[in-house]
């Protein structure tokens, strides 16, 4: 948030002065000013009064798991005990409990998994289990229909370590094409 502060005239009944028309507006700002004397001049003018306009303030960005334990934090009766004995990021996650907060989301590459040629690296998940005996194995290319998961081949950097393939040539995927 920015140091610099602005000003608008406003009158008894909740209007703000539009200083182009000049009129008194209920339904939209007017006018704002840098100076608080040039603010002032005009609320004498016109018989208002200068009131400072704040900036709200942005929203942090989380991890999932960040946010999760700023949720929590809400249903605690101490919120800032609570973020403190699970984060070590007190200051990120108070700011993000006052102000408000957005979740990242993780980035999800396509890898290219060697001596793999004409098979399809995939995920262990319940999703998944198309083998014998619900064994994880891979399966040839031509037998992935429109009906499985895209999801199925997008791995998060978490999930490339997992499966230890950190010297797999990966490629970002966009969120058009997930």
């Amino acid at each position: 948030m920015s140091e610099e502060k602005l000003y608008a005239v406003k009158n008894d009944e909740g209007k703000y002065l539009d200083i182009d028309l000049p009129i008194w507006w209920d339904d939209k700002a007017g006018s704002a000013f840098k100076r608080i004397d040039l603010a002032f001049r005009w609320a004498k003018k016109y018989d208002g009064h200068v009131v400072t306009l704040i900036e709200e303030p942005k929203k942090v960005v989380l991890s999932e798991k960040q946010a999760e334990i700023v949720e929590d934090a809400h249903n605690d009766k101490l919120p800032a005990c609570y973020i403190s004995s699970k984060s070590d990021d007190e200051e990120l996650l108070m700011n993000a409990y006052v102000n408000g907060y957005t979740v990242a989301k993780e980035k999800k590459y396509n890898v290219k998994v060697p001596h793999t040629e004409g098979w399809h690296f995939q995920k262990y998940s319940s999703a998944s289990k198309l083998g014998p005996r619900n064994n994880w194995k891979p399966f040839p290319a031509k037998d992935i229909d429109s009906n499985m998961s895209k999801g199925l081949f997008l791995f998060t950097e978490a999930e490339i370590e997992h499966y230890g393939l950190q010297d797999c040539e990966k490629e970002e995927v966009t969120d058009d094409e997930q």
